[in-house]
């Protein structure tokens, strides 16, 4: 039985609220003018105020109605021109089609290849910026060696479960595990990809900058370096993570990351290239004189049991950060780069794990809830697709 809706807004106490930038960073998008993740050139390090309006410091969230139900591990979404949804299953290998009115699902196919175990499978998805001429999808996905990014022709004109066709791996090696595969990929403001990995349990991966582990990556739709990387000949944006799991822009085109952190402090990071972002030397914010300086410091940070964060969304002048074990969904009211107010959180345990968000475009988000992962305790119904009204 699907379980009512409500919403639970908790004063969030135990948040640290802390400056996003450490002393000796970079610029937040490129520097010496190389462009960054908004195609700006030679601009200083993001300001606290922004374009956007400033969101008032309470919110609100309205589950308006469930699009789909009885999805397999869903993880990866991808908006259509138009408003239906692309979702991967992350154990099944399936993309299927949701209709925005109505909630018709459609099989496109299975991905080749995928190899699902423990928090590996079918992650992240997206479609290509030219879709409307290319009708090119992305997928991020574990085989039996590594984790890649590959992109596959969508052709909605054949049979249902015949419309994908083969995929073109454009950038593979990434390591595997049985956890920590990050997987989340996007298209950024300056059309090109970025992927968040995860460092696969193996620490010390996350500060080798000649290994894609532990990072964020930005490449071009070929998979090739893209222009005002940090390195010209490397897709390594910034590094120091321990499994990325959500991307989002703000209305500034300023990048914003959710990151599983260990036993301490899940995070919510301001991204700038070439930063490091201190797994394993640090988890949460630095504390006095205990290490080095130069880390860039969270945002945000939160309890495991509170969040540990999976998708991350952008609506209303607010970040919108989905929580597995948290089971819940936190609002962060934004004024440029510093939170208004503490964390709200909504939702609080009526949908169980909430494993990815995404905006809608109209304001509106799609919360899809993640508890037939192994971890949570499906209902009847699940997986599901809600549609949320959201200020």
């Amino acid at each position: 039985m699907q379980r009512r809706s409500r919403i639970a807004v908790l004063a969030a106490a135990s948040l640290l609220l802390v400056a996003g930038c450490s002393s000796g960073g970079g610029p937040a998008t490129g520097s010496g003018g190389s462009a960054g993740p908004g195609g700006r050139a030679g601009t200083a390090s993001p300001s606290p105020s922004s374009s956007a309006v400033v969101p008032p410091a309470k919110g609100t969230v309205r589950v308006t109605g469930t699009v789909a139900t009885g999805l397999k591990s869903p993880w990866g979404v991808a908006p259509l021109p138009g408003g239906d949804l692309l979702v991967g299953e992350r154990d099944t290998g399936r993309i299927v089609r949701v209709a925005a009115h109505g909630g018709k699902v459609t099989e496109l196919g299975s991905v080749p290849g995928v190899a699902p175990g423990g928090e590996g499978g079918l992650l992240g998805l997206a479609v290509s910026s030219s879709f409307g001429t290319d009708h090119q999808v992305y997928a991020y996905f574990t085989t039996a060696s590594d984790n890649r990014i590959a992109r596959m022709i969508y052709d909605e004109r054949r049979q249902p479960g015949n419309q994908l066709g083969a995929p073109n791996t454009i950038f593979k090696g990434i390591p595997k595990g049985r956890f920590h595969n990050g997987g989340r990929i996007a298209f950024g403001p300056d059309r090109m990809v970025y992927a968040g990995t995860g460092e696969t349990g193996d620490k010390p991966l996350a500060q080798d900058k000649k290994s894609p582990a532990g990072k964020i990556l930005r490449m071009t739709p070929d998979g090739e370096p893209a222009h005002g990387n940090p390195e010209p000949d490397s897709v390594v944006y910034d590094y120091g993570h321990r499994n990325v799991q959500g991307l989002a822009w703000d209305a500034d085109k300023r990048l914003w990351a959710s990151e599983f952190g260990q036993d301490a402090w899940d995070e919510l990071n301001l991204i700038e290239p070439g930063r490091n972002y201190g797994w394993p030397q640090v988890e949460g914010k630095r504390k006095g004189g205990a290490v080095p300086p130069g880390y860039a410091d969270p945002v945000l940070v939160w309890k495991p049991a509170d969040a540990s964060p999976s998708g991350l969304a952008y609506a209303k002048g607010s970040l919108w950060m989905a929580s597995l074990r948290g089971q819940r969904l936190w609002r962060i009211a934004l004024n440029g780069t510093k939170p208004v107010a503490a964390p709200q959180a909504f939702l609080t345990g009526e949908y169980g794990r909430l494993r990815t968000v995404v905006a809608a475009g109209d304001g509106a988000l799609w919360l899809v809830t993640g508890n037939t992962d192994g971890r949570g305790t499906p209902h009847k119904g699940d997986d599901r697709i809600l549609r949320l009204e959201v200020s």
